[in-house]
């Protein structure tokens, strides 16, 4: 990678990793935000619903911006609207307001990846993207990390309460003047702007209607793949209080461990899928999670339920470290700003109410003692998901032929 390069990967996985980590803060405290507000832990699960909801909206928007005027000052943009949101909810004085920030921090969430997927996929060479798309994707992980590590900083050593979290969530802001400063346009972009400047205003539409078929095809297929890692992660630090009634300490170790599985599975996919290809590695990574299930949700131990999370994140997050890279390389070229990021964000829209749905079902399926059963509502959508995420990969081989040559390199 030249120096260029280098920075801009950095740029694009620090994105994503902050971005992941303000996202990622809310599922550490939900039933403390119950309390404070007076709601149910249903009731508050729905402010991961309506973010997830909101991210396409984020995508179209930034997604048209980055492939109409280059990817680096939208990328600024949005990194700065959705660090300021998350400063502001720190301060909601009710749970409407509270409602009402997270939708636009959805907003501005659902820009980041792909403009910088895009950035970064444009400044690589092709025999590299497998690695490098691992790589990328596991930022999101490290965001949960971050997450976990900050969650039990604030409620372990300080007296403060989940408003603290929050404010730590503007930091990522300070990340514009590393991109301002160290990373370049893309030169693909670049190569292309005269052309994508005289574009009328509707070219994304009628080239999103030229390539329906995988159009519709990528939204499936996101929303599987988010329904899977939402659908593990995001009530995860809620089963281990409520269910095991485990202190912040050990739900942050166990986070932290299930990070760790998560983060070498997304290397370990990006790196098998130069060799076995992209699908062949979702699909086996499927299967592996999959097997992990009950390990992850019914175990009896800390011990015990650390190995689920660790291998249960080891499959989830190999199968999304393919992604960026995957996603890339399907997008008509002319749509690569906005196609990878707004068919992972509506994809979102169809998953976003995985983690409400988990949290309904465990209310409605009791434990013997009365508590609500969150493992057994985690089991059962987990292996759905983990099923619909298999088959919509191997249905893939039907619709387009991922172009794994060197069709970001800008001519000559």
């Amino acid at each position: 990678m030249t120096g260029a390069a280098r920075r801009t990967f950095l740029a694009s996985f620090l994105g994503w990793t902050l971005d992941a980590f303000d996202f990622l803060l809310l599922t550490f405290v939900i039933s403390r935000i119950a309390t404070t507000f007076n709601r149910g832990v249903a009731e508050v699960t729905f402010a991961l619903t309506l973010t997830l909801m909101c991210r396409p909206i984020g995508a179209l928007l930034f997604g048209w911006l980055g492939d109409r005027y280059g990817r680096r000052t939208p990328l600024m943009i949005d990194i700065g609207l959705y660090s300021v949101i998350q400063l502001l909810t720190a301060f909601s004085p009710n749970f409407t307001v509270f409602l009402v920030l997270r939708a636009l921090f959805g907003i501005a969430m659902g820009g980041e990846w792909g403009l910088g997927a895009a950035l970064t996929m444009e400044a690589l060479p092709a025999d590299r993207r497998g690695f490098y798309s691992g790589f990328l994707q596991q930022g999101y992980m490290v965001g949960y990390l971050f997450a976990a590590l900050a969650y039990n900083l604030v409620f372990t050593f300080t007296h403060w309460e989940w408003r603290a979290l929050f404010v730590i969530g503007a930091l990522p802001a300070l990340l514009i003047l590393y991109i301002r400063t160290g990373v370049p346009e893309s030169e693909a972009w670049l190569a292309h702007r005269a052309a994508r400047v005289g574009l009328p205003p509707n070219f994304v539409l009628k080239s999103f209607v030229a390539h329906w078929p995988l159009f519709i095809y990528a939204i499936f297929f996101m929303a599987a793949l988010n329904a899977m890692s939402h659908g593990t992660q995001d009530l995860y630090a809620t089963f281990l209080q409520k269910q095991h009634g485990f202190p912040p300490s050990l739900v942050s170790t166990l986070s932290i461990l299930a990070a760790i599985g998560a983060i070498f599975g997304s290397i370990t996919g990006g790196i098998l899928s130069e060799r076995l290809g992209r699908r062949p590695v979702v699909m086996l990574c499927a299967v592996l999670a999959a097997c992990a299930i009950p390990l992850w949700a019914f175990s009896k131990t800390a011990a015990m339920l650390a190995l689920g999370a660790c291998v249960i994140q080891f499959g989830v997050q190999g199968a999304w470290g393919v992604i960026p890279a995957h996603l890339n390389e399907l997008s008509p070229g002319d749509l690569r700003g906005t196609f990878p990021g707004f068919t992972y964000q509506l994809g979102n829209l169809i998953a976003a109410g995985v983690a409400q749905l988990e949290a309904v079902l465990a209310q409605r399926m009791p434990l013997p003692g009365g508590g609500f059963n969150y493992a057994g509502a985690l089991a059962i959508v987990a292996a759905f998901v983990m099923a619909a995420v298999f088959v919509l990969t191997a249905l893939g081989y039907l619709v387009r032929k991922e172009n794994r040559t060197s069709v970001f390199v800008p001519p000559s």
